[in-house]
């Protein structure tokens, strides 16, 4: 695939790039983003949740009343978990969420992301560039200019640029990113990808 390199007011630079098949234009396996997917989001949970059970309640352990005779069902302490303020029975304990994934299954979920978005043609190259300062404002009227989409864009450098992560951080739609953070979630939760040109040589220099 082909793709032009827009300069940042919108006009095209006259360079045109093709994009390596091994990583734009391989078959998509959807099992193996699922499995990606799944294990991001797992990773992304703190597992702090904790509840008491009927050892750890503040109670009396003084017998309700007596064995036989009340009436009633026995009870031998308010802290059974059928009394308000009781102890919770199965309740959530602190654990890890954590799941491993084969390396292999993990890169081919990124360049199966990667091809989709070739596919549906939401992929924008951009020459690079820099911000003197940050600006809110310039940022927008870059994407504006590259018609990057008002919907979830992924901005892709290929090295860190703090004046364009802050430039972006008050934009809810946009998310700026290096190529060493990129992965199968973020590609797969935005609707278009701009990368500045250059990323694409650094991921296809990744492949095995």
């Amino acid at each position: 695939m082909e793709l032009s390199v827009y300069k940042i007011d919108g006009t095209e630079s006259g360079k045109k790039v093709v994009l390596d098949e091994k990583v734009f234009g391989i078959e998509p396996n959807d099992h193996a983003i699922y499995l990606d997917v799944i294990q991001y989001l797992a990773n992304q949970r703190q597992g702090t949740s904790k509840t008491k059970d009927r050892s750890e309640v503040a109670y009396s352990t003084k017998k309700l009343g007596r064995q036989k005779g009340g009436g009633g069902a026995r009870h031998g302490s308010l802290k059974a978990n059928i009394f308000v303020g009781g102890g919770r029975v199965f309740g959530p304990k602190p654990r890890s969420y954590d799941t491993k994934l084969n390396k292999k299954v993990k890169q081919l979920a990124r360049l199966s992301a990667l091809s989709y978005k070739a596919q549906e043609g939401k992929i924008t190259l951009v020459e690079p560039f820099a911000m003197d300062a940050p600006k809110t404002k310039e940022f927008k009227n870059i994407l504006a200019a590259i018609k990057a989409g008002d919907r979830k864009v992924l901005f892709v450098l290929p090295s860190n640029s703090d004046n364009i992560f802050l430039s972006s951080r008050n934009l809810p739609e946009v998310k700026v990113i290096t190529v060493d953070e990129i992965n199968t979630y973020t590609i797969m939760n935005a609707h278009n990808l701009v990368l500045v040109d250059g990323v694409q040589d650094i991921l296809a220099a990744r492949v095995k």
